[in-house]
């Protein structure tokens, strides 16, 4: 399993900014699409030796823009294999009431980070019916209209 470290997600941001002239792998093009959304990381990722190892403390306001990065990637993938199943639906349900793909991709980050910190803070790793719950409750829809996650979408099962 690949697993890389603080430096390695950050270099790979670095690195695709500073190629954005040349062709990209398919990786590199999803996270130059999500560079492009944010262009209040151009300027930070054109600096790569001050901001490798910089920190960002939530605590004084402040966010750590690869995590941000990071979390809209993930959006993406889960969004373009239907992974937790249901999310493209949400997605495009989400994104046409608000007019805006990417404020509908700020929503689901925020259920994204719900469930990770319940994770971290509960143990018992992901749940993603909760996290699928609190996309539809940003839709408006009630419990009861939530389908519950298929077997195969748990963490660390093979399909």
């Amino acid at each position: 399993m690949f697993n890389p470290s603080r430096q390695d997600a950050r270099r790979f941001f670095f690195d695709t900014w500073a190629r954005r002239q040349q062709t990209l792998s398919g990786l590199e093009a999803v996270a130059f699409g999500v560079i492009l959304q944010h262009p209040e990381y151009h300027a930070l990722l054109d600096q790569a030796e001050r901001y490798l190892e910089s920190d960002w403390a939530p605590e004084d306001g402040q966010t750590n823009p690869f995590l941000h990065l990071s979390l809209h990637m993930a959006i993406e993938e889960q969004r373009s294999i239907d992974q937790p199943f249901g999310i493209r639906s949400l997605y495009a349900q989400l994104a046409l009431r608000r007019g805006d793909e990417h404020a509908a991709q700020h929503e689901i980050m925020d259920c994204l980070g719900e469930m990770i910190w319940h994770a971290q803070r509960y143990g018992g790793g992901p749940d993603v019916n909760r996290y699928i719950a609190c996309i539809r409750g940003k839709l408006g829809m009630g419990e009861e209209e939530t389908p519950r996650a298929q077997p195969h979408d748990a963490p660390g099962e093979a399909d």
